[in-house]
C-alpha cells in the first residue's frame, strides 16, 4: 500500500499546527484581514493560472452551477474571517479542536433536518457515543475558556465568549463550503478550478475591511508584504492543495484517524510560543476530543454499508464528507 496518500494527510495536519501557531502570533500585531488578503489572493491567482494552463475550458464546467459556486464562496468567507477572529484571541489548539469538531456535528445536523446536501448512513450506538464523547470535550473547552483556565488568558469573558461563538460558525460554515465544493466536483470540475473560484467573496472581503481602515495594518515593507503572502500560501493553501490529493490516495478512516490527531498536534506546537503557558484542562480536553472522534470514525469504518442499487450513488457517509475532496472516480469506486 502506497504510503504517499497518508504522508500527505499527516503532512497537512502538521502544517495545520504551524498554520494556528504563527498566525495567532502574528494576529496581535498584523490585521487578520491584511493576511486573508495576501494569502487568497496570491492563492487565487496561482491556481487560476494553473488551471488554464492545463485545460483554459476547465472553467466552462461551472455554467449552471452560479448558486452553488455563491453559496461555497460565501461559506468560505464566513469560516474564514470567524477563524482568524478567533485565533486572535483564544489558544490556538482549543481553535482548532472547536473548529474541527463542528464538522461531524453540522453534517448530523443538516442531516437531522432533511437537507439534500449532506446525506448519512445509518449510525450504530458506539458511533453516537464517539460523537456524544466530541460534544462533552467541545463544551468542556469552551469552559475551560470561560474559567481563565486555558494557555491564553483572554481577560475579557465577552470577548472570549464571541470568538468561542463565532468558532461555531467558522466549523460549520467550512463544512458547508466543503459540501458545495464537493457537489462541484462531483459535476466534474477539477480541484484547481474549484481553489480558483472559491475564495472571490473572502478577498472581496478582505480588500474591503483593508481598504476601510486605510491600509494593511501591521505591514510596514515590501518585504514585508513578500515575506507573509510567501508564507501565507506556504501554510494555508498549499497544504489544503496536498490535503486534496492525499485524502484521493487514502482510505477514509485512515484519513479522518489522522486528521482527529490535529489537536494534538497543534498543542504539542504551540508550546513555542511565549505567549502561551502550558494548560493541562486543556489538554486532558483534546485528549478526550481526539479519542471520541477516532472511536466515532473507526466505529463508521466497521459499519456495513449496504449497497446502492445499479445506477444510483451510494449515500455519502460522514467520513467521505469530511475527506474535503476526494476524485469523483475514486469516490463512486469506493462505495459498497
Amino acid at each position: 500500500m502506497s504510503l504517499l496518500g497518508p504522508g500527505l494527510v499527516l503532512l497537512f495536519c502538521l502544517s495545520q499546527a504551524l498554520r494556528d501557531v504563527y498566525f495567532g502570533h502574528v494576529f496581535q500585531g498584523v490585521d487578520f484581514f491584511a493576511v486573508i488578503l495576501l494569502a487568497f489572493l496570491l492563492s487565487t491567482a496561482i491556481f487560476t493560472a494553473v488551471a488554464l494552463l492545463r485545460s483554459p475550458a476547465a472553467f466552462r464546467k461551472l455554467r449552471g452551477h452560479g448558486r452553488t459556486v455563491l453559496a461555497m464562496n460565501i461559506s468560505t468567507a464566513l469560516a474564514w474571517s470567524c477563524y482568524f477572529f478567533a485565533l486572535t484571541h483564544i489558544e490556538p489548539s482549543v481553535v482548532n479542536t472547536l473548529h474541527s469538531g463542528m464538522a461531524p456535528l453540522t453534517v448530523l445536523a443538516l442531516a437531522a433536518c432533511g437537507a439534500r446536501l449532506a446525506k448519512t448512513e445509518a449510525i450504530g450506538w458506539t458511533e453516537r457515543a464517539g460523537y456524544g464523547g466530541m460534544v462533552l470535550a467541545l463544551g468542556a473547552l469552551c469552559w475551560v475558556v470561560l474559567s481563565g483556565r486555558s494557555g491564553l488568558a483572554t481577560g475579557d469573558a465577552a470577548t472570549a465568549l464571541l470568538g468561542l461563538g463565532l468558532l461555531l460558525v467558522s466549523g460549520a460554515s467550512i463544512t458547508i463550503s466543503l459540501l458545495y465544493s464537493k457537489r462541484l466536483q462531483d459535476a466534474g470540475v477539477n480541484a484547481e478550478v474549484v481553489t480558483a473560484v472559491r475564495y472571490i467573496a473572502l478577498i472581496a472581503l478582505a480588500a474591503g475591511v483593508v481598504a476601510s481602515k486605510g491600509g494593511l495594518r501591521g505591514i510596514e515593507t515590501v518585504g514585508d508584504v513578500v515575506t507573509l503572502s510567501a508564507l501565507t500560501t506556504i501554510l494555508i493553501v498549499l497544504p489544503l492543495y496536498a490535503f486534496q490529493v492525499g485524502v484521493g490516495l487514502t482510505a477514509p478512516l485512515t484519513a479522518q484517524v489522522l486528521r482527529s490527531l490535529g489537536p494534538v498536534f497543534v498543542f504539542a506546537a504551540q508550546q513555542i510560543d511565549g505567549r502561551l503557558v502550558y494548560s493541562t484542562p486543556t489538554l486532558v480536553c483534546i485528549v478526550m476530543y481526539s479519542v471520541a472522534a477516532i472511536m466515532a470514525n473507526v466505529a463508521h469504518g466497521w459499519h456495513p454499508k449496504p449497497r446502492a442499487p445499479s445506477g444510483t450513488e451510494s449515500d455519502q457517509s460522514l467520513a467521505s464528507t469530511f475527506s474535503a475532496y476526494r476524485p469523483p472516480l475514486r469516490r463512486a469506486q469506493a462505495g459498497p
